[in-house]
């Protein structure tokens, strides 16, 4: 009984030093099952216009497009993207203004996230209406309130500049 304290009181202090959004973290008891990680949001598109439709594409990373839904209101970009589900790291020089990784991607030995990343290797912002096209954001994720049905979408590429960054490889559509 004394070892579950101490792992209760030892996940307690880890938990809140290194606490993520989207992320539960609970502290075992005697009888209680393993804690289950809840992410915000739903996989998928949003189901109607009640939520904006968040699609993370890592084209330039090699891993598949992951496409969440946060639902309701949302009040920027940023928020969107965490709503949905996704785990946000930004500079250790602008914090979440910038945004350096999504879900842990690119890793810490790719970039550490000091500062802003190169212009050639980062995650571009863009944004849609619903049955639209992508639009570069002239905005930071932290500027800009998306509409209610509307896309947000992040893409990762590499070895692009600003003119020739792709926009998320998926059509702003909901099916």
């Amino acid at each position: 009984m004394k070892r579950v304290r101490l792992l209760a009181s030892v996940l307690a202090v880890v938990s809140t030093a290194f606490a993520v959004p989207g992320v539960a973290v609970s502290a075992p008891s005697p009888s209680a099952a393993p804690a289950v990680v809840q992410r915000l949001g739903s996989v998928g598109y949003c189901p109607d216009a009640n939520g904006v439709t968040v699609v993370v594409d890592y084209q330039g990373l090699g891993f598949a497009t992951e496409i969440r839904c946060a639902p309701g209101d949302q009040a920027t970009g940023l928020a969107a993207l965490e709503n949905a589900g996704f785990v946000v790291t930004g500079t250790d020089r602008w914090g979440k203004a910038f945004i350096c990784r999504i879900n842990g991607q690119p890793t810490p030995a790719t970039e550490p996230c000091v500062n802003t990343p190169p212009a050639s290797a980062y995650w571009s912002y863009w944004h849609s209406p619903n049955g639209g096209s992508w639009t570069y954001s002239q905005f930071g994720a932290t500027g800009r309130k998306p509409p209610l049905g509307s896309f947000e979408g992040w893409s990762f590429s590499q070895n692009a500049g600003p003119d020739t960054n792709p926009p998320p490889r998926v059509a702003p559509v909901r099916p």
